[in-house]
């Protein structure tokens, strides 16, 4: 055995050397050219002893079957990245010929087997980056899928006809991949969790027997999950998981659009929101698949800020704590504190809350979404480089755990020898030099996780106590002349007014009607509310016109989270409401403008003219150049947002100015694809000959909050011209 003692081999346990020792002897009787033995297979010694050393499943395969490990070092796979759609086109010609069942899942499981080991050894040997493994794996995953249900789609329909909508057209059915798979982020034996949808009911055609598209595509959804995942002699090749369906288990295994639609309208919860960030279509025709898409968009993405997206993943991560606990998985590097699942929780929980609002956090990958975190600074760049350097290094621990067998594991393992080979997997000398770097990256993601998603709370004792008998006040359930005395301690002039108030608001119609998730938010808010409001000069005036607010915003509960998650933005809100009724109506009328409230820094702070300009380009950047609706919205929003941070600083600004501007370019776009240019020459020169002049107030730079604009349109051009 002392030709094969490498350096790196030495170092690992006599268990690992032995069985190396036989696999080698093994391949050795396998293959019979000693020629290609000392010229091909030699060369690559070293490399191939490492991955063997790391792998058990790579070093069994190639001493059972040869021909595949001679396959990659003749083709020079082994040392080359796959250009896009290699294995989709590799796979279709291999099961172009197939007639059987049998035939396509033992060509599948081969295929499958030796690209994994081909993905295994550039990973382990560093020719492939993380990102490049994952997405081999992926593409790996998506080729298996496509051109599977290829196959069966067209051996079904061969026995029972096309399955066609009303008009006679031909329909396939769309596979969607979530989680991993969806974000191209797929580990190396992972699960894939898929959704399977068809897109109109109706019935099979140019058959003898015909059957509805529901029964054609069921049955080619379980032809397809047997073909990936039924274990045989040769393996398997992917492990499907279809649970993430609507209804779940008891759901049926394939829907039709419309269907889905009134599922995820009606019935869709949050987590399933969180599910579908990363979903991805991997098979189907364009036109539904794009229908698909634009109808899950604003289920993920709301176009308002959704605090409520915190409560949500808080609720989801204390299930998963207590699965840990339950299950002892204080060592799973996905699962346990620090882990994957607390990183991309991080990102997604910005997601949720800002990606309808802003479409760049529209992400799959979190590696992406980080990075745009940190560039519109909601994130430290310091966190952003701590969570993906944490990232990178969990997600290659996780790698190196589940090739030493091909099973899917996250669990750190307690076998003296195993946790040898890991810690050299990694490149460290000892299993307590990577423990300890595998700690310090937990522990700065459970950090920044807990920075995040930390419950807004009262800490001492006697604030708590005064929080539980204003909830006890705020639900009636406080003896009036107590009520009274606790009012009248806090500072309220007007004790029993203020009582009348809150039963106003509490016996509202909107306020019975609430959601239980609504009507839970509201209820831990109104404490916080009636303590902070009681400081302000006239409290009884104020509160009226918080409650007011609060009345208008409650039918739509996330405006409540944002309150209830952001301490800063309700103390913002109660100190403009105290000082301008005007401002608190600007409020009610335009909930969305309380997002304002969350940097007081840009509040009160009015950016200059060109900054403007700017911020509105931006806005607009991400808007469709033919979609007027959406232009005009991110038009009034713009202006909204800018007269309530002069009204909060009180500094008179060039809003308008900015506005009107804009306006016109949107207006002159619209009007010249329409009609053209007028006959001044092209549209640039034939700008210049048309003016808007401001008067009053805007012209004098002196406008009030509610202003009209005076204006004056001029243009410089033959009256009698066209366009």
């Amino acid at each position: 055995m002392s030709d094969l003692l490498t350096d790196f081999l030495l170092l690992h346990p006599e268990s690992v050397q032995q069985r190396v020792q036989r696999d080698w002897e093994a391949l050795m009787h396998g293959l019979e050219d000693q020629a290609w033995i000392e010229s091909s297979l030699l060369p690559h010694k070293a490399e191939l002893l490492r991955v063997w050393a790391l792998s058990e499943f790579a070093s069994k395969l190639c001493a059972t079957q040869p021909a595949i490990l001679a396959g990659l070092i003749n083709s020079n796979d082994l040392f080359r990245r796959y250009p896009d759609g290699h294995y989709a086109h590799s796979l279709r010609h291999q099961l172009a010929h197939l007639e059987t069942e049998f035939d396509l899942h033992q060509c599948l499981r081969r295929f499958r087997n030796r690209e994994m080991l081909r993905i295994a050894w550039r990973d382990i040997c560093g020719h492939a980056s993380l990102m490049q493994t994952m997405h081999d794996l992926s593409s790996l995953a998506d080729a298996c899928i496509a051109e599977t249900l290829q196959v069966l789609h067209h051996w079904l329909a061969k026995e029972l006809g096309q399955p066609q909508d009303n008009q006679g057209n031909s329909q396939r059915m769309i596979v969607v991949a979530m989680g991993k798979l969806g974000a191209y982020e797929l580990n190396y034996s992972s699960d894939i969790d898929l959704i399977f949808i068809y897109p109109e009911p109706g019935e099979t055609g140019n058959a003898t027997r015909t059957v509805s598209n529901e029964q054609f595509f069921t049955r080619v959804s379980k032809q397809l999950i047997a073909a990936l995942d039924r274990r045989t002699g040769d393996g398997f090749v992917f492990r499907v998981d279809m649970r993430l369906r609507p209804f779940g288990e008891s759901g049926p295994l394939v829907a039709s659009l419309e269907a889905l639609e009134n599922y995820y309208q009606s019935h869709g919860r949050e987590w399933e929101r969180y599910a579908f960030i990363k979903a991805r279509v991997v098979s189907g025709d364009p036109e539904p698949t794009n229908e698909l898409v634009q109808m899950l968009r604003p289920f993920v993405y709301r176009r308002y800020l959704d605090y409520g997206a915190y409560e949500s993943l808080r609720e989801m991560k204390q299930l998963i704590v207590a699965e840990v606990e339950r299950k002892g998985l204080k060592d799973n590097i996905k699962l346990g504190a620090g882990g994957i699942r607390e990183i991309e929780f991080i990102g997604q929980a910005f997601q949720l809350i800002r990606g309808g609002r802003d479409p760049e956090l529209q992400q799959k990958q979190i590696l992406h979404t980080l990075d745009v975190l940190g560039l519109k600074q909601q994130l430290p760049d310091y966190v952003v480089k701590e969570l993906k350097d944490a990232y990178q290094f969990l997600r290659t621990t996780e790698h190196r755990l589940q090739q030493v067998r091909d099973a899917q594991t996250h669990q750190l393992p307690k076998d003296a020898d195993e946790r040898a080979c890991i810690a050299l997997a990694m490149g460290f000398d000892s299993w307590e030099a990577f423990y300890q770097k595998l700690q310090i990256h937990r522990q700065r993601v459970r950090n920044h996780f807990d920075q995040v998603f930390e419950s807004p709370q009262i800490s001492q004792s006697d604030e708590v106590d005064r929080s539980l008998q204003l909830k006890q006040l705020w639900l009636q359930k406080l003896e009036q002349d107590k009520a009274e005395v606790l009012l009248g301690e806090l500072g309220y002039e007007h004790p029993a007014n203020v009582l009348d108030l809150l039963k106003s608001l509490g016996s509202m119609a909107t306020t019975r009607s609430l959601s239980r998730t609504g009507r839970q938010r509201l209820d831990a808010l109104m404490p916080l509310l009636i303590a902070a409001v009681a400081s302000k000069k006239n409290n009884h005036d104020v509160l009226k016109r918080v409650l007011a607010l609060i009345q208008a915003i409650s039918r739509r509960s996330s405006y409540l989270a944002l309150l209830l998650e952001n301490p800063m933005a309700l103390s913002q809100l109660i100190k403009l409401c105290a000082a301008s009724p005007w401002i608190a109506h600007q409020l009610k009328q335009h909930p969305l403008l309380l997002d304002e409230l969350l940097d007081p820094r840009a509040l009160y702070d009015p950016p200059t003219r060109e900054e403007l300009g700017q911020d509105l380009d931006r806005r607009l950047a991400h808007i469709a150049a033919d979609d007027l609706e959406q232009q005009m919205d991110a038009l009034r929003h713009f202006k909204q947002a800018n007269v309530l941070r002069v009204a909060a600083a009180d500094v008179s600004t060039y809003i308008a100015e900015t506005v009107v501007a804009r306006a016109l370019d949107m207006a002159w776009s619209h009007m010249t694809q329409r009609h053209g240019a007028p006959a001044a020459g092209d549209d640039t020169s034939a700008r210049q000959h048309f003016a808007v002049v401001a008067y009053g107030k805007l012209g004098g730079i002196e406008l009030s909050y509610g202003s009209d604009l005076d204006l004056v349109f001029l243009y410089d051009a033959d009256p009698n011209g066209f366009t």
